[in-house]
């Protein structure tokens, strides 16, 4: 008979787990027959060597049992989540989410009915990845109940058990599935799992739309986004999620402009090349995702009109940022590169974008004042002829000097004397 392949097993050393608010929140659950051990993302991150983020921390210790020790040590304790066994330590100003093992009794969506236990094995066959399963304890021994080391090993994304099983219990599972194979996974995802995803589709449907805004504005920006994206498209997933058509190309090329531009990965503006091709198309994502105010400006306007970027001269690109600001008129013209097509690599379309870094709008030198002491009287004329000044002004390519700034105003008021023939 051959032997079994050993269990992978692994060990994490860092100052984050000996010092400092995760081992403090450790060493307040390891007394008294209780045990804390760190879980899920933080773990996968340290054996990744990716930066530890958000700490979450199991514990067999009951949550008025942890209420109690928090208290006795004078640590702030936050009963964020009591019925599901989760309170929420404050250590130096760290929050950390300490929760008491539990194990399904009755699964019906995401409304299983839960009862707390001390089975650590049946606490990580609840989780939803198998490299997001994996626990920690203090003394930096990796426990692996699911087969997540051999997967982050692999850089593969799965399901803990029954796929299908676990995508019913939450459907929104089906977007952090390529979410997370997106940021952690390497190569082709995993085939049974998308299967499932694919399978289940029609429950995306169910989902709120914050929920969905929330996947999608981490989907975007990780790693592996693109190739992503295009598989979500390839199963029917996409479109339920969008509502609407999606552009590959331009989701690419804006990653790749991003990078060109030294710019750090932003949703909204991914979120534009992916989906935006004019401002209906912002309305329509923002209802499907109930993005805020000011997303939905920021899509809005990377929308309007962005073919108007192409060839512009340096003298029309300043009029715009002037018009629209700077940080709208770069997104504007990332969208407008994101589209070139075959002209994406043209070296003219980083010196518009870099623009703003070179050159600043001033603000334009005539007010109200100005006008009424050449003898305009207040009243909805004065605001045409400000509106027509700065047209003006514009146009003679922002000068400051007094002279220049004088004729316009001159000029200006005569046109308008001369027109309503006043």
């Amino acid at each position: 008979m051959s032997e079994r392949p050993a269990t992978p097993t692994a060990t994490i050393i860092g100052a984050w787990l000996t010092s400092g608010p995760a081992a403090r929140v450790l060493a307040l659950l390891n007394a008294d027959g209780e045990e804390g051990r760190i879980v899920g993302g933080a773990v996968r991150n340290a054996l990744l060597n990716l930066p530890v983020g958000e700490i979450d921390v199991a514990t067999t210790a009951l949550p008025e049992e942890v209420v109690r020790r928090a208290r006795a040590a004078r640590i702030k304790c936050v009963p964020t989540g009591l019925e599901h066994g989760t309170v929420t330590l404050v250590i130096e100003g760290t929050p950390i989410e300490v929760t008491t093992l539990r194990e399904d009794v009755e699964t019906y969506g995401r409304k299983a009915k839960v009862a707390f236990g001390r089975d650590w094995v049946r606490d990580a066959e609840r989780r939803d990845f198998t490299i997001n399963g994996l626990s920690l304890s203090a003394d930096g021994k990796v426990h692996d109940h699911v087969g997540g080391l051999a997967d982050i090993e692999a850089r593969r994304v799965r399901f803990i058990g029954d796929p299908a099983r676990r995508i019913a219990e939450d459907f929104l599972r089906i977007l952090r599935f390529f979410r997370i194979h997106a940021a952690y996974g390497q190569g082709e995802p995993d085939r049974a799992a998308v299967e499932a995803c694919i399978a289940a589709r029609d429950g995306l449907a169910s989902l709120s739309a914050e929920r969905l805004r929330m996947e999608m504005l981490k989907l975007v920006v990780a790693k592996g986004a693109a190739d992503a994206l295009v598989a979500m498209e390839d199963g029917g997933l996409l479109g339920r999620i969008t509502a609407g058509v999606s552009y590959h190309g331009p989701f690419a090329n804006m990653v790749e402009a991003e990078r060109m531009l030294g710019f750090a990965a932003d949703p909204i503006r991914r979120l534009g090349a992916l989906t935006v091709a004019t401002p209906e198309d912002a309305k329509r994502l923002s209802v499907r995702l109930r993005l805020s105010n000011a997303e939905t400006k920021r899509l809005d306007s990377m929308g309007h009109r962005w073919w108007r970027m192409r060839e512009m001269s340096d003298e029309v690109a300043r009029r715009r940022i002037y018009r629209l600001g700077a940080d709208r008129y770069t997104e504007r013209v990332m969208l407008a590169w994101a589209r070139a097509g075959q002209d994406f690599s043209a070296a003219r379309w980083r010196d518009l974008a870099m623009l703003t870094r070179r050159w600043s709008a001033p603000v334009f030198p005539l007010k109200a004042a100005d006008f009424i002491a050449r003898g305009l009287k207040e009243g909805p004329a004065l605001g045409h002829v400000l509106t027509l000044a700065e047209d003006a002004w514009l146009a003679a390519n922002f000068p400051l000097d007094a002279e220049s700034v004088a004729a316009i105003a001159e000029q200006t008021l005569e046109r308008f004397r001369h027109d309503h023939r006043l």
